[in-house]
């Protein structure tokens, strides 16, 4: 049996030893979905994205749209009626069926349990590619989006839908913390970390509009359910986005942080592989009890070699308890 980066080879017995695989030893082929979950039998050569012209006019689009949505709110243009409009219309009482699944739809954009899905997946994939790389990312998009999110919800301060005092007004500089939506920039960066790391162009084109759909769906579902007004849902999208497109200035940094994590753990399993040198191995009967092993004791002093009794160790004699009585 040999295995393969994607299938199982079984083959039979070679009449030469040196010629391992030919047409006429194979016995039959596994190409199983459970063959492709096998560990690679070594790294694979995989393609870092780089900071492309495309990427960087794509950086440049999001960020004038990040700043035009940031200045409409400040300046309460027709973007905030039209978020007061949404808001007075109350969808989640025209649409009252749909509320219940909506209620968990939602959870896909929150940090903690999509965090927990796409982090297991991503560790089967550095296990499988004898690399840290999925990990390393996954925690760099996420420790960019909190800082970048919080630091713009911290400064502005906007208060959400449930919480707004004056009809018409921009709710900022309130002590609020939801804008932009955390969920919906949450959602573009767990989910489109999975596209960014993608191996194939194929799985690249799926995985891009599976987190396209899923990012659009939170954002739409926190304005049916209040939470959030549209121009929080506008600016976390945006938000996702420019922290997807800055991933790539991040690898070199990656690829330092993997390479002394790697050799790290290599230093910890030398020393691990000395202490395992240093216990004297004794032979073991086949079948029969591991021999204990005793340390050796230390030498007797001068003395201990001098005492009378002739044993170079002195036994002390306890006494028995006395009792009254």
């Amino acid at each position: 049996m040999r295995p393969t980066p994607h299938h199982t080879i079984i083959t039979k017995g070679a009449e030469r030893p040196g010629l391992l695989l030919t047409p006429c030893n194979v016995d039959w082929v596994r190409t199983d979905i459970f063959a492709r979950l096998d560990r690679e039998p070594e790294p694979p050569k995989i393609e870092v994205p780089r900071m492309t012209r495309t990427r960087l006019a794509l950086f440049g689009g999001t960020s004038a749209f990040y700043l035009a949505i940031v200045v409409a709110v400040l300046l309460s243009t027709w973007l905030v009626t039209l978020d007061w409009k949404i808001m007075l219309f109350r969808p989640y009482q025209q649409w009252p069926e749909i509320h219940g699944f909506l209620d968990y739809y939602v959870v896909l954009g929150q940090r903690g349990p999509t965090a927990v899905m796409v982090a297991a997946w991503l560790g089967w994939r550095s296990w499988r590619q004898h690399t840290l790389r999925p990990l390393l990312c996954l925690g760099a998009a996420l420790l960019l989006l909190n800082v970048s999110v919080g630091a713009v919800k911290i400064g502005l301060g906007r208060l959400g839908p449930h919480y707004a005092t004056q009809v018409g007004s921009a709710e900022l500089f309130g002590g609020g913390d939801i804008f932009p939506s955390g969920h919906t920039a949450n959602a573009v960066v767990t989910w489109g970390i999975l596209a960014y790391l993608a191996t194939t162009p194929r799985a690249r084109r799926y995985l891009s509009a599976l987190s396209a759909v899923v990012a659009l769906g939170v954002g739409l579902t926190t304005v049916y359910l209040g939470t959030h007004w549209l121009s929080d849902v506008l600016l976390g999208w945006a938000a996702g986005l420019l922290v997807l497109l800055a991933l790539p200035w991040c690898e070199p940094v990656l690829a330092v942080a993997e390479a002394w994590i790697l050799a790290a753990r290599d230093r910890v399993r030398e020393r691990l592989r000395d202490r395992r040198r240093l216990v004297p191995s004794l032979p073991v009967a086949s079948g029969g009890p591991r021999p204990a092993f005793f340390p050796p004791r230390p030498a007797p002093s001068e003395e201990q070699a001098r005492s009378p009794s002739g044993s170079p160790w002195r036994w002390r004699r306890r006494r028995a308890p006395v009792t009254r009585g």
